[in-house]
């Protein structure tokens, strides 16, 4: 759970485009320059981890009937805009897929998140 001094440094002026609950904040921030010279930020692409180490660093969860990822999300890191970590560790294009089967088993990441996340070697693309 992010504490609530966390939460006031995402206001300071400057500081990273993202919230420290978003799963663009640890991402670069590129500049491109136009042609006119205006400078456009972007943030660039983010990576994931290998499946095989997400799963290492996850505890299983059997979804129940009705769930939601949001739910999750909140019941597990407190916060239900965190359902994007549970997608991560799972192999999913749409969060909706990781609870569309009651009795299915999903992994769900452990609050520290996983090591090398963000970029290294052996990762998978993200969005």
């Amino acid at each position: 759970m992010i504490e609530p001094y966390e939460r006031a440094l995402d206001d300071v002026p400057g500081a990273h485009p993202y919230p420290r609950s978003s799963r663009y904040h640890e991402v670069e921030i590129g500049v491109h320059r136009a042609a006119d010279g205006t400078e456009v930020r972007y943030a660039k692409r983010r990576l994931l981890p290998r499946l095989s180490d997400a799963a290492e660093e996850s505890v299983p969860h059997t979804v129940g009937a009705g769930e939601r990822a949001d739910q999750l999300g909140q019941r597990y890191f407190g916060d239900p805009g965190q359902w994007w970590r549970i997608a991560d560790a799972n192999p999913v294009l749409d969060p909706r897929e990781l609870t569309d089967e009651a009795g299915e088993e999903i992994a769900i990441p452990l609050p520290g998140g996983f090591p090398g996340g963000v970029g290294g070697p052996g990762v998978r693309n993200g969005g």
